[in-house]
């Protein structure tokens, strides 16, 4: 793929998609901080840790985890990793997740940057994506999924928790990835 790569969004914003920079750790922090609690909650890592957030800069070289942010006005308004097994039963598989800050939300970033995520899985020859989302929670990118021809594979009942306590189901969504787009 190339970067950087200008997409207008809706309503005429404009963002740049690039690779994560190891100049971005403060950007990132500043990212993560602004995204509401809720949203935060649900991840596996806590992002508010700035040990967390070095973790990923440092790894930028790494084989293992893909990621790229979206820019506007020098700020990361979205970030989104592909992670890659490189061992093992589950290493035609690559886990995705994908970040966008509220006002940025429902305008298609979060489309272009799954669908980059989609191509850098067909690029490092995956055979399938999968991403967890909550329901009740991230509807709106369970919405976006199926769109994309991901398709749910497994519903958890009851399976995560809200900060007030309250419990959530946790589906499964996978999507098979082809050699190119023509293939769809």
């Amino acid at each position: 793929m190339r970067y950087p790569k200008e997409v207008v969004l809706k309503e005429g914003k404009e963002a740049v998609i690039r690779p994560l920079e190891r100049q971005d750790e403060g950007l990132l922090g500043r990212f993560y901080a602004e995204l509401p609690d809720s949203d935060r909650w649900f991840m596996r890592y806590d992002v508010l840790d700035l040990k967390v957030i070095r973790k990923w800069v440092d790894g930028i070289d790494s084989t293992k985890v893909f990621s790229i942010v979206a820019v506007t006005e020098d700020k990361i308004v979205g970030h989104a990793s592909l992670h890659l097994r490189g061992f093992g039963c589950t290493r035609h598989v690559g886990r995705i997740r994908v970040m966008i800050l509220p006002q940025y939300r429902h305008i298609r970033l979060g489309t272009w940057m799954l669908l980059d995520m989609i191509q850098l899985g067909m690029d490092k020859g995956l055979e399938e994506l999968r991403t967890d989302l909550v329901v009740g929670v991230e509807d709106p990118a369970i919405e976006a999924a199926y769109k994309l021809d991901f398709f749910e594979r497994g519903e958890l009942k009851n399976y995560v928790k809200d900060s007030c306590g309250n419990m959530h189901n946790l589906v499964i969504m996978t999507k098979r990835l082809h050699k190119n787009w023509g293939d769809f």
